[in-house]
């Protein structure tokens, strides 16, 4: 091989190590306050193939998510998945979160959550623990953005911290 060859391959090989697709592992979740409910609302949007990987690897099932041919198991395993890894705490106490539904948007999941009667006057913090997808994908990061009352905070949530507080 010549010279000019060598140098050509040598100059090519890096660039198709960049051309590899890379898979990002993110959810995002927002998080605001309903003042006529008196509520925490939260929207969380999640890619449907993680999750189907997440409930095959955790619980065996496969889900087939947003097809004709979706697990009657799916919706079951999903709120067992989802109450186990996202967890909401008000002054420091875990509140239960009520699922009022789901939504496929192309390739992502968006759930619907509420969690009742906070009584906003006395809240003075607001915890989020959201290790979903963390098990099985150590990249993984997850985005909550709180906008509750004039006051907007993010964070990225990662496998070694794994929760955000709002103060207020």
């Amino acid at each position: 091989m010549n010279s000019w060859k060598k140098g050509f391959l040598i100059l090519l090989l890096p660039l198709l190590a960049f051309t590899t697709a890379h898979k990002f592992y993110v959810s995002v979740t927002n998080i605001t306050y309903a003042e006529k409910d008196d509520a925490l609302q939260i929207t969380s949007r999640i890619f449907i193939d993680d999750l189907e990987q997440v409930l095959e690897v955790r619980y065996g099932i496969k889900a087939n998510l947003a097809t004709d041919n979706e697990s009657e198991l799916a919706d079951e395993y999903l709120e067992k998945y989802l109450r186990k890894k996202f967890v909401v705490a008000v002054n420091g106490k875990n509140r239960p979160f009520d699922i009022i539904g789901k939504k496929y948007d192309n390739d992502i999941l968006v759930f619907y959550l509420e969690v009742p009667k906070i009584d906003f006057p006395s809240v003075t913090s607001i915890e989020i623990q959201n290790e979903i997808l963390m098990g099985i994908f150590d990249e993984q990061q997850n985005i909550v953005h709180f906008k509750i009352k004039g006051k907007k905070k993010s964070f990225v949530l990662i496998k070694s911290d794994a929760k955000g507080m709002l103060n207020l």
